[in-house]
């Protein structure tokens, strides 16, 4: 029974001997093998055969997306009014299109409405109060003109009898010369009255007309207020909102919010003239002109591609938003084409076209040098790696045109910060 269990357990340990010795053998193969292929793998991505391609200096830029044309929609300042927010009672959704003259946004009238019906009340009684001043005016004249004319001939009347004092008494005479005095005293003075009540009744109907002409003034700026709760587009378009501070929150407003007056909540844009604001660094401002075509990318929409044009370029800089020592300038960028996920406020990036050359000599920009000033690169030579001078022409971010010191087919370190081997001739 031994014996048998000692006869079964030699194949298998003649199979791990096997196995083991196996192992032994391979695995220095295994790892000189896996070695040279780290070796081979690294000399591939250290290094970079030098060839002659089609060079593209290409400059890229990120800004934002807005409408060339667009109406602000701000809640309505009043006139004449103390309000401190007004309720939105219908709203357009936002996205949709809109065309001229169509309701954006209505807010609550009933405050101004009220106080337009407050104030045309006020303005059509002080109307009545005016033409009833006028009317007792006129009547108190033509009484006063009857006076008038009644002391006027009773003057001429007085006189008559003066001219009969030669034959009349001596007490009958002085009684005639007492009435004309009399009569002509009452004259006097009902003319001077006269002319005082004439002033003190117009002084009075200025007044009020004065007060019903402010009250008018009221009403109109009422009866403006009213008309603006509900606005209107001026153009044809599309409903976007903007980002606003709502009662202890950033959001967009929504129906029964309560915005401030010339608050800008929401703006009608129009989609089919888009254009890009990007700001310029200094660094890049020569190499830019107004002309200039560059191709647009939207980060949210990867897939969409547009043309855009370089337009115009402010000749003003102001500081930069990582240094005030460095000077931006902003530019502006048409874009040619349409599509319906192009909305105002999205981050753009523009790939400017700054010229490109045909079959030209490009190595990578890391692969460059500078040694007082003088760019080189590392060349492989007779297995070691020299360092040569070049000469170079235009870069963009990733590569650059060599114009003399390298031919193509020569392989050149891929960094040339990077210090040649242990033994590499210099």
């Amino acid at each position: 029974m031994r014996a048998t269990s000692i006869l079964r357990s030699k194949p298998k340990a003649l199979f791990l001997g096997t196995l083991t010795l196996l192992t032994l053998v391979l695995m220095p193969f295994l790892f000189f093998h896996l070695r040279r292929a780290q070796a081979s793998a690294s000399r591939a991505e250290s290094i970079y055969r030098v060839e002659k391609k089609n060079f593209s200096q290409t400059l890229r830029l990120n800004g934002t997306t807005m409408a060339a044309h667009s109406f602000a929609v701000l809640a309505p300042r009043l006139q004449g009014a103390q309000v401190g927010s007004m309720v939105i009672t219908k709203l357009a959704a936002a996205g949709s299109p809109v065309k001229q003259g169509d309701v954006l946004v209505e807010f609550d009238p009933q405050a101004q409405t009220k106080d337009y019906l407050d104030k045309k009340a006020t303005y059509d009684n002080l109307v009545g109060q005016v033409a009833q001043k006028q009317a007792e005016e006129d009547i108190a004249r033509a009484k006063d003109d009857t006076g008038l004319q009644q002391a006027e001939d009773e003057l001429k009347r007085a006189q008559l009898e003066l001219q009969r004092n030669e034959i009349v008494s001596r007490i009958d005479a002085e009684k005639n010369q007492e009435a004309a005095e009399e009569a002509q005293a009452t004259l006097k003075q009902l003319k001077e009255t006269y002319q005082l009540k004439r002033a003190a009744a117009a002084a009075g109907i200025h007044i009020l007309e004065i007060q019903r002409d402010r009250s008018m003034e009221a009403m109109r700026y009422a009866q403006s207020n009213a008309s603006k709760m509900t606005v209107h587009s001026p153009m044809a378009g599309v409903v976007v909102y903007n980002t606003i501070w709502l009662g202890g929150r950033m959001g967009t407003v929504q129906q029964g919010d309560q915005v401030r007056p010339g608050l800008p909540f929401m703006a009608v844009v129009d989609p089919s003239q888009m254009e890009v604001r990007v700001e310029l660094n200094q660094v890049d401002l020569l190499k830019v002109r107004p002309g200039l075509r560059a191709k647009m990318h939207l980060d949210a929409y990867p897939g969409i591609e547009l043309a855009a044009t370089l337009e115009d370029l402010s000749p003003l800089g102001h500081n930069g938003q990582f240094s005030e020592t460095i000077r931006v300038f902003a530019a502006r960028f048409s874009v040619q084409g349409t599509d319906a996920r192009l909305l105002p406020d999205l981050s753009a990036a523009l790939d400017l076209d700054l010229g490109s050359e045909q079959n030209a000599l490009v190595v990578p920009w890391e692969s460059v040098g500078f040694d007082s000033g003088k760019p080189f690169v590392w060349v492989e030579g007779s297995g070691s790696f020299e360092k040569r001078a070049v000469k170079t022409g235009p870069r963009n971010d990733t590569e650059v045109v060599v114009l003399s010191g390298l031919h193509e087919g020569e392989i050149i370190r891929r960094t040339a910060a990077e210090e040649p081997a242990s033994g590499e001739r210099r």
